[in-house]
């Protein structure tokens, strides 16, 4: 290896994110100028899930290399971070909607991120970039209010919560000064590669039962998963992102009208789906109801993901780019429309029908 092609480990693979992480990290982004070309003939070391399809990784080249193991394993993420002296480490890896309980979301999200960290440190690793979230930050107080990186925490639930956590370790191992960190918060996202309940979103659209709760003028930052890459290779090569933290979504916030709009209509004029021009619309009081009855479950350790997705529906989730722009030059390139066509042809070419 040379400096030129620095070893890249990369969590969160082959999950959504992180395998389309790991395509770019060894073809470049043809779409974003000054990342066209990818860092040398770089190696990109994976760690995976026991039992989980990593064809599609190993497809992309021989240089990506399967550790199989589990954040949860101490054993697992030293192998992960075995000979690892001066790579980028690009932790993706995390719970959202736990299958046991809300204790997932400490033991992935914080104790995962620790161990990470740790042999991160003890490898002599370069820098860290660590893939958080809006939910640390909570819910924004107006529909007119942005986040930036000033927005003091306000986690919501559990999830929100241990993304805090995980936060406060990287922040201090950057104040230890044995590795260069660094923070991304992607809100909601989406794109090529996404997984059902994503096209489940698309079908309730077409048939007229996109939920709508409120007015539906409640905003929502979204993020296309290649301007979340973009943003992620930027936090690896910016000297000046050492020890920041970012937000990285797509230019501007969309109303929850404005998205099943997009929908619709990418689906009907580009795709020739008849859609149904219909909303399920569910008074704002069901949100709130929904973020009681989450909350009492989990305070019980329990997880129920349809009533959390209904607590957030109302809600304005919203946030601005500027510092990322002004300090990384990070310069989303796909806009909701276009992100949306792509994600629907992706669907059409792997066999999901809409």
């Amino acid at each position: 290896m040379t400096d030129s092609s620095p070893l890249a480990v990369v969590t969160g693979a082959p999950g959504w994110l992180g395998t389309r992480l790991v395509e770019t990290l060894i073809t470049g982004m043809a779409e974003v100028p000054g990342l066209e070309r990818p860092l040398g003939e770089r190696r990109v070391r994976c760690l995976c899930l026991p039992g989980s399809d990593t064809a599609s990784l190993k497809k992309l080249s021989p240089r990506v290399e399967i550790v199989e193991g589990d954040l949860t394993d101490d054993a697992s993420v030293k192998r992960l971070l075995e000979g690892a002296a001066g790579a980028s480490v690009f932790h993706a890896a995390g719970i959202i909607h736990p299958t046991r309980g809300v204790r997932q979301f400490t033991e992935v999200n914080v104790e995962g991120t620790r161990r990470v960290v740790a042999e991160a440190e003890a490898a002599g690793a370069r820098r860290l970039v660590h893939v958080s979230s809006n939910s640390p930050i909570g819910v924004n107080p107006r529909p007119d209010h942005l986040f930036d990186e000033q927005s003091p925490y306000a986690p919501y639930m559990g999830y929100g919560k241990s993304k805090m956590l995980a936060e406060e370790l990287v922040n201090a191992a950057s104040k230890r000064g044995k590795l260069e960190t660094v923070i991304i918060r992607p809100p909601w996202f989406y794109g090529p590669g996404q997984p059902p309940r994503q096209g489940l979103f698309f079908e309730m659209i077409r048939d007229g039962k996109g939920p709508i709760v409120g007015g539906g003028e409640n905003r929502r930052s979204m993020a296309y998963i290649d301007n979340i890459c973009q943003g992620l290779h930027l936090c690896e090569r910016v000297d000046r992102a050492t020890g920041g933290t970012y937000w990285i979504a797509d230019r501007r916030p969309y109303t929850m009208n404005e998205i099943m709009d997009t929908v619709e209509r990418v689906l009907e004029k580009d795709f020739g789906v008849t859609v149904a021009h219909k909303r399920m619309r569910l008074p704002g009081i069901m949100s709130r109801v929904a973020w009681l009855v989450d909350k009492v479950l989990q305070g019980l350790g329990l997880y129920h993901q349809k009533i959390h997705v209904l607590s957030e529906m109302n809600k304005t989730i919203a946030c601005s780019v500027k510092k990322a722009e002004a300090e990384l030059g990070y310069d989303p390139k796909i806009d909701l429309e276009e992100g949306m066509r792509r994600s629907i042809r992706w669907m059409a070419e792997n066999g999901q029908k809409l």
